[in-house]
């Protein structure tokens, strides 16, 4: 290899690039520790940005209703209705779906020792013949106070022993409302100002990177971000209409709890997938505490909802705004689950969906690249020799002379 300056350009930062793959490799626990710190630092703006992310769904759309032309006044009122809306959801779950859970659940109360008492009944009546069983079954005493009474005691340890460190406990609580307000003030700001760091952010990409590789860069970002915000709002809205329509009709059928198992479905169908049958889950048990019978109705209400919400109303509202295919949405829900738990499945499909899209589009190109060129068209061969003899006939009649 010749050592000109291009080579020793090269080797030189080849025995950088060792020396600090080897210094990483002995030190790693002091690496780990610094990039836990550096993560701690700038996780309040990690965290506004993804604020902002999602407060800037709504924001489009109520930014296109204000009827201001002056750009920065439309923004700073779309920006206040947002929170208005934001808040107004979270105060209407607050003060509306409380109360009715804390009702809920002093009614569990007397109702979980009756049912279990209906249960042992019913149980006796059924291995009557085997005094073996029923023996067995009358064994089985529950004494509920006390039980009551140990979930206090263990409470009261509980939060004795986390009192215990009142000092960190609080320092706990102030770092981590300092955290959110840092970040919600930091999300504002990108709100107000996001045209401008979009315009800064690709002239950054631009100016350190090729024009080859800051155009495919801002391409994915753009693609991410629509594929994102799509997903976000068919999402949210999906879960509304699920929610309002679990709400209608468990008060036409005159189920119990109606208004909770509304919300709460309206929440967990968030979750793609598997949300929903969260929220299934402690409504049937809700019911089943009082009658058994409303917990297998409402079992058959959810069931026909469910299939009209996958193929009816899911289809339409979010339809193909994430364009992924539902084998690959399962994969990603369950890996995303698994890794982050319900953030890794809310951000697993987005991210797969993207990533579908760029290498469906790279397998495409392939292909065309690699076709075989299309054949030219060739002349329609002659009628035979018939049609040349008519045609040397028809020149010999323009060669002879008139007369």
């Amino acid at each position: 290899m010749e050592l000109n300056a291009e080579n020793m350009k090269k080797l030189r930062g080849l025995i950088l690039f060792t020396v600090i793959v080897v210094v990483i490799g002995v030190n790693y626990r002091g690496v780990i520790r610094i990039l836990g710190l550096l993560f701690n630092m700038i996780f309040p703006f990690i965290l506004g940005g993804a604020i902002a992310f999602v407060l800037n769904v709504p924001m489009r759309f109520l930014e296109r209703c204000v009827p201001i032309r002056k750009k920065g006044a439309r923004r700073g009122v779309s920006i206040m209705l947002t929170l208005i809306l934001v808040g107004g959801i979270l105060v209407l779950v607050c003060f509306v779906v409380m109360p009715q859970l804390i009702l809920t659940l002093r009614s569990l109360q007397n109702s979980v020792p009756s049912f279990f008492m209906h249960m042992q009944t019913a149980l006796e009546e059924l291995f009557a013949s085997e005094p073996a069983m029923v023996d067995l079954i009358n064994s089985i005493q529950i004494d509920w106070p006390q039980m009551v009474k140990d979930m206090v005691s263990f409470l009261q340890t509980g939060a004795g022993t986390v009192l215990s460190g009142t000092i960190s406990a609080a320092l706990s609580i102030v770092n981590g409302v300092t955290t959110f307000v840092i970040a919600f003030i930091f999300s504002l700001y990108i709100l107000a100002q996001k045209e401008d760091l979009s315009r800064q952010a690709a002239r950054l990409i631009r100016a350190f990177c090729t024009e080859r590789t800051a155009s495919g860069i801002l391409r994915i970002a753009s693609l991410t971000g629509q594929t994102f915000s799509s997903f976000l709002a068919g999402q949210c809205l999906e879960a509304v209409i699920l929610g309002v329509m679990f709400y209608v009709v468990l008060l036409l059928l005159r189920l119990p709890y109606a208004l909770l198992i509304g919300v709460l479905i309206a929440f967990t169908a968030l979750i793609p997938i598997f949300g929903a049958f969260i929220g299934w889950g402690v409504g049937a048990f809700l019911m089943l505490m009082n009658n058994p019978m409303e917990a297998l109705i409402f079992t058959i209400t959810f069931l026909i909802l469910q299939q009209v919400e996958g193929n009816l109303i899911y289809p339409h509202v979010v339809g193909g705004s994430v364009g992924l295919p539902s084998i690959w949405v399962l994969a990603a829900v369950t890996i995303g689950g698994s890794a982050f738990g319900i953030v890794g499945m809310l951000v697993f499909i987005p991210l797969c969906s993207v990533l579908y899209t760029l290498l469906r589009e790279e397998v495409n190109r392939r292909l065309a690249m690699k076709a075989p060129a299309a054949p030219k068209k060739k002349n329609p061969p002659s009628a035979g020799p018939a049609a040349g003899q008519a045609q040397k006939a028809r020149r010999n009649e323009k060669g002879k002379p008139q007369r």
